[in-house]
């Protein structure tokens, strides 16, 4: 099992979650992210509407994290929030009744709460052509920054829902700077572990990740890219279609 879904139920449950997360919960299903009050990451999820609740659904080794810091945040706040034994399936064939579409891209098809497994999909290639970034993998708690991992150009943050845990750096972010590193896709020859850095003429560019077909994602800094980088044994170069715009 890879996904925990977690239940959110009681009449206060869409503005406890409002005033918590990323994105605008009364327009679920969506994805959202919980930030810590200097913005960093600390885990994203699917919200999705389910009669009288609401659910979440997270990578199962962030679960009892998340879980932890709802109910420091709960207060008089009228829900209950419960893990689930829902499982949940997901493809990109015919979608079976019932089902959802993936909210943060069309490419990943959809997902079906009470299902369980996959159709074969290759994730990982779609993640990679599509710049999605993957719990654990792309997204690292404590130290990732929403927008530089392409939460706004996937739906994962709204900026007119209002205050939320997080907001006023991620709102800087957006309206006062110029992003000068984030996700990025390369060409890349070889490979090398998640995690090498990335080098050019003896400089840091940044930290390799998912890699597939001759592509890779990676965190960069934008003004290092360029034809001649390293990230252990394989060579990576410039994409152009890859940089966030």
């Amino acid at each position: 099992m890879t996904r925990q879904i977690i239940r959110i139920t009681g009449e206060d449950r869409v503005d406890f979650l409002q005033g918590l997360v990323s994105n605008d919960v009364r327009r679920a299903p969506c994805w959202a992210a919980l930030l810590t009050p200097q913005g960093k990451y600390l885990a994203d999820f699917l919200i999705v509407p389910d009669g009288d609740a609401l659910l979440i659904d997270v990578d199962v080794r962030l679960a009892d994290d998340l879980v932890r810091r709802l109910g420091m945040y709960k207060l008089r706040s009228r829900v209950v929030i419960e893990p689930t034994d829902i499982t949940v399936g997901r493809g990109t064939g015919p979608a079976p009744d019932g089902a959802i579409a993936d909210p943060r891209h069309p490419a990943l098809g959809w997902r079906l709460y009470g299902g369980s497994g996959d159709d074969g999909t290759d994730f990982d290639a779609i993640r990679v052509e599509n710049l999605i970034p993957e719990t654990l993998v792309e997204l690292i708690p404590n130290e990732t920054f929403i927008l530089e991992a392409r939460f706004e150009r996937l739906h994962g943050v709204d900026f007119r829902k209002g205050c939320y845990v997080g907001q006023e750096v991620t709102a800087r972010m957006k309206h006062k700077t110029e992003l000068r590193k984030g996700l990025a896709r390369l060409r890349i020859e070889g490979e090398a572990p998640v995690g090498t850095p990335i080098t050019a003429d003896g400089k840091e560019v940044g930290t390799l990740f998912t890699q597939s077909g001759g592509h890779a994602l990676a965190h960069v800094r934008f003004d290092r890219i360029g034809p001649d980088m390293q990230a252990g044994t394989a060579r990576l170069a410039a994409e152009q279609d890859g940089i966030i715009l």
